[in-house]
């Protein structure tokens, strides 16, 4: 039975939220779980973008990412911008894959050849890796919603964006909530847009957090080939150690 409260509730809500993402983020990976679980359960229309953590925290003096030959995740999300332009599912079972293929399964999306045997396992064609890097306007794409991020005064993923222009960072969490607690941050998030000048609201992480934070990365510490980087600054994820820059 749908009640008065559901449908005043309902009439509230967005029907579609732009979410930008870098594959590489192990942050916004755990977010794009908990917005999918939100679709699931109340038939929100997810249009995922792109934003560059390799270009946001590169190093003075280093190339862009769209300089190289092969970036890490700037190559990835051109593959799933020429994978949107057939249509947003083929990026959506993209994003899925490859983010579990890193953030959980330890794997290396971001070499090409495992890459291209990710798409064959979506049944689709792994030569589409060569063609995204073969067409120039795959990195522009990628370029311009790094920049609408950039413009609004964002700085890092998951960004989401709703009808009404409004930017919001995060939320950036671990283990997402699924079933009506998916639900009810879904509601607390769109509650954060009634008030546009309400800009920051965060939970300090204790050593306890930082523990479990680690813990839940593994997979993505352990198969990465750079530093992770947050705002210029090195993220230290304890005793599980690094790897080589070669972002």
């Amino acid at each position: 039975m749908v009640t008065s409260a559901d449908q005043s509730r309902s009439a509230t809500l967005p029907d579609s939220v732009d979410f930008h993402f870098d594959l590489m983020c192990p942050y916004a990976y755990q977010t794009s779980l908990w917005i999918r679980e939100v679709r699931r359960l109340t038939g929100l229309e997810i249009n995922w973008r792109f934003f560059s953590l390799e270009e946001v925290n590169r190093v003075e003096g280093k190339k862009h990412p769209w300089e190289r030959e092969w970036s890490y995740g700037w190559s990835m999300m051109r593959i799933g911008a020429l994978l949107r332009r057939s249509n947003m599912d083929d990026l959506d079972k993209w994003y899925a894959s490859a983010g579990k293929a890193l953030h959980v399964d330890g794997l290396k999306p971001h070499v090409p050849e495992v890459a291209k045997s990710l798409l064959e396992e979506l049944g689709l064609d792994p030569g589409l890796v060569d063609e995204a890097i073969q067409d120039s306007t795959t990195s522009d794409e990628v370029l311009a919603e790094h920049t609408k991020v950039i413009d609004a005064g964002g700085y890092g993923v998951p960004t989401l964006f709703f009808a009404d222009g409004q930017c919001l960072f995060g939320p950036v969490l671990i283990d997402p909530p699924i079933g009506d607690d998916a639900v009810e941050l879904w509601d607390s998030v769109v509650a954060w847009t009634k008030f546009p000048h309400l800009y920051e609201l965060q939970r300090p992480k204790t050593r306890s957090d930082e523990k479990v934070i680690a813990e839940t990365f593994r997979p993505y510490i352990e198969a990465r080939d750079w530093v992770s980087m947050n705002r210029g600054e090195v993220l230290d994820f304890g005793s599980l150690g690094t790897k080589a820059d070669d972002t």
